[in-house]
């Protein structure tokens, strides 16, 4: 348990947590450790260094073998990627060419030959019958020994690991960064949370958890312990019952509730009792999840317990037999009476976050003149009940509603499966949007803490704001959802790897290059092996053991604008089905040389797991000067049940790209103009000179001389910088 959470402070912080162990000269140990840890692009900071050089040599080794296993399933390290081409980039064949061997050589082997001549005859030829195609004709060292070590160069990562506080200190500040965080957490790092929550539930707590999800994951952990959960609506109830059946908190999918035991029964029927008691208009959001209280209802038998009559009521309304009419319904009434004002103000004074979700439609709704002006006079009342992550979450909502109608409206759902349709709503009226900007900008300024001195790196501007967890995979180098990056190398290789669970899976990368107008260039992947663009590493058909695809790109050959990798599912076990799926890719210059997985050369490692049969974690685009962005994605498309191609997803893909590319998202940008309208001092950093006072410093990375006192935003914690 201990290294599990020393992983998880690790894998989240990049800070390895202060040894402990008896003094000696660990020295030696120390440099073979950093040398190792180089090997994966990650490096000790001076100050652990030092730190581990004054422990026995045992204690040394003993994290060094701990830590190096983590760094190295960060970037993807953990597993052999082998090829199906031995010496790709090298060689790799034309595609016709490649398939006429394999026909060849069935057509050789007695036991295939009969098979193969009936196919083409009949004029079709399943490639997956040929018994040299999709699987590895050579072993991981043989793959090996074809290829030159990776000669080093100055633009390959190097990512530092810094000394920690004592592993207790470290693990509590984890838990409660997630548990107190403002935005949900994505799914990787809700079962983080679990694992930390059980850890830390005898210990310091969050002043308030604010995420309904992070409650109830910590509300579990509390049962468990004897103490009281923590519950503000009935939903609350629901979402720990899914937690205590191992379920589904989020309440998108059904979860299999179990008999609970005896005690958490009772802590869960007094719960909603007390409730229920206190406000009876709580049972108003029964309705919205009545199945999942009837299947709960079957476990708990609230009948048994008369004590708590007002915990019955609650299954009575979800079996239809009370009437509790939904908050929503009341809304709903007054809009359909053309009250405008009237929903305003209820929303205003009983649900303020459900006000500034409605915002576009009431604003479009609303008569010139006087109702536009009450709804914004409601919006400035309610605005300081609201969450900072709802404010800036319908202030970049709004900055992308000036446009006129008739544009292509992209939605995106909680998991990342997105679909496109046409926009038919009007514009929201300039004499609406500019006031709701300003008293939203307002709002987060007032919130927003003083930074001090700020120290930027000017990547770090274009990052977007993570308003949600889950607008990002879980990884390495893995950036919010709208997010633009710049992209430096001669090479840009995508790599996929996936282990299949129970059934045969095959997975497909692939690249599609498309011109300024989203037309088609062309493609690599498995039908099209080689371009002037660069070579596909051969297709794999099956993965018991894992397998790894990749695409070897030269970006100065690319004749588009933009390059869009993606990962099929062919055959099988999908994205969240699988034992294993991630992708990534790597940055390099030609004359490196080096095999086709180097972990040095990683910059971005991704987790694949969501809903749909076709993955898109990012796209890059080349701007008129020719240089490279990465556009963060993180999305997935419905796709087909089997036997997904580039070829036929094509032209949807061109369409959401131009759909996504067109919006504007929130950047760290954004609050970092309103911090400097309030006073603060900001210099963008050169990466060289070291500030002599403590300063907030937003960056990609930590620095590594920073003084002390500094605080210090990168991605993993850039949820921090967002206001309360």
């Amino acid at each position: 348990m201990v290294h599990a959470l020393e992983h998880l402070v690790v894998r989240h912080t990049r800070r390895l947590s202060l040894p402990t162990g008896p003094a000696g000269d660990g020295s030696a140990a120390a440099r073979r450790f950093d040398a190792a840890l180089m090997t994966a692009g990650f490096t000790l900071s001076a100050e652990l260094h030092t730190r581990l050089s004054g422990l026995a040599e045992q204690v040394v080794v003993e994290t060094a073998v701990h830590t190096l296993a983590t760094v190295r399933e960060i970037v993807g390290d953990h597993v052999r990627h082998n090829v199906y081409f031995v010496d790709f980039p090298a060689n790799v064949p034309d595609t016709l060419d490649f398939w006429m061997a394999c026909v060849a050589e069935a057509l050789a082997d007695a036991d295939t030959r009969a098979r193969t001549l009936d196919q083409l005859s009949a004029g079709v030829l399943d490639l997956l019958t040929l018994p040299s195609y999709g699987r590895y004709r050579h072993t991981y060292e043989e793959m090996l020994a074809v290829h030159d070590e990776l000669i080093a160069a100055a633009g390959d990562r190097l990512t530092v690991l810094h000394l920690g506080a004592d592993a207790d200190t470290e693990v509590t500040a984890l838990y409660l960064a997630l548990a107190g965080g403002t935005t949900p957490l994505g799914e990787e790092h809700l079962r983080d949370l679990a694992v930390l929550a059980e850890h830390c539930a005898d210990g310091p707590q969050p002043e308030t958890i604010t995420v309904r999800e992070n409650r109830a994951v910590v509300n579990r952990a509390r049962l468990r312990v004897g103490a009281t959960p923590l519950l503000d609506t009935v939903t609350d109830v629901l979402r720990l019952a899914c937690a205590l059946a191992d379920g589904d908190v989020t309440l998108r999918e059904p979860t299999r509730f179990r008999a609970p035991s005896r005690p958490h029964r009772r802590a869960l029927l007094a719960g909603l009792d007390a409730l229920v008691a206190a406000s009876p208009a709580k049972l108003s959001d029964v309705s919205a999840h009545a199945e999942a209280w009837k299947r709960l209802g079957e476990r708990l038998h609230p009948h048994e317990y008369p004590h708590w009559p007002h915990a019955a009521e609650v299954f009575a309304v979800a079996r239809g037999e009370r009437r509790a009419p939904s908050f929503d319904s009341r809304v709903e009434e007054l809009l359909a009476r053309g009250d405008v004002v009237g929903a305003a103000e209820l929303l205003a004074s009983q649900a303020p976050g459900r006000l500034f979700r409605a915002l576009d439609r009431l604003l479009r709704v609303a008569a010139e003149g006087k109702e536009r002006e009450a709804v914004l006079a409601a919006v400035e009342r309610a605005a300081p009940e609201v969450a900072g992550r709802v404010v800036l979450s319908v202030r970049e909502h709004v900055q992308n509603r000036a446009g006129a109608g008739g544009e292509r409206r992209v939605f995106v759902n909680r998991a990342g499966r997105a679909w496109v349709t046409a926009d038919t709503r009007p514009p929201l009226p300039d004499d609406a949007r500019e006031p709701l900007l300003a008293v939203l900008d307002a709002e987060t300024r007032r919130r927003l803490p003083d930074p001090g001195a700020l120290l930027i790196d000017p990547h770090m501007l274009d990052v977007a704001l993570p308003l949600s967890g889950r607008a990002a995979s879980a990884g390495f180098g893995v950036l919010p959802r709208g997010s633009v990056s710049p992209v430096e190398g001669e090479l840009l290789r995508f790599f996929t790897y996936w282990r299949e669970k129970r059934h045969s899976t095959d997975h497909d990368l692939s690249a599609l290059v498309l011109d300024a107008e989203y037309a088609t260039v062309t493609w690599l992947s498995y039908t099209a092996l080689s371009d002037v663009e660069g070579t596909h590493s051969g297709d794999i058909t099956e993965a018991p053991d894992g397998a790894s695809e990749f695409i070897d790109l030269r970006l100065g050959a690319v004749r588009g604008t933009f390059v869009v990798p993606q990962v099929h599912v062919y055959e099988g076990e999908g994205f969240d089905e699988v034992a294993e799926c991630f992708f990534g890719f790597m940055l390099r210059e030609s004359a490196q040389r080096g095999r086709p997985f180097e972990p040095r050369t990683v910059r971005m490692k991704s987790d694949l797991r969501g809903p749909g049969r076709v993955a898109l974690p990012l796209a890059f685009r080349r701007d008129d000067e020719g240089r490279w962005h990465a556009h963060w994605l993180h999305l997935y498309l419905r796709g087909s049940p089997s036997a997904n191609q580039v070829e036929g997803h094509r032209v949807s893909i061109a369409v959401l790209l131009r759909g996504l590319i067109g919006r504007v998202p929130l950047t760290v940008r954004h609050l970092v103009a309103l911090m400097e309208e309030s006073g603060a001092s900001v210099t963008l950093w050169d990466g060289r000179s070291v500030p002599d006072a403590p300063v907030t410093y937003l960056g990609l990375e930590r620095p590594v001389d920073l003084p002390p006192g500094s605080r210090v935003v990168t991605p993993e914690n850039l949820r921090d910088l967002l206001p309360a």
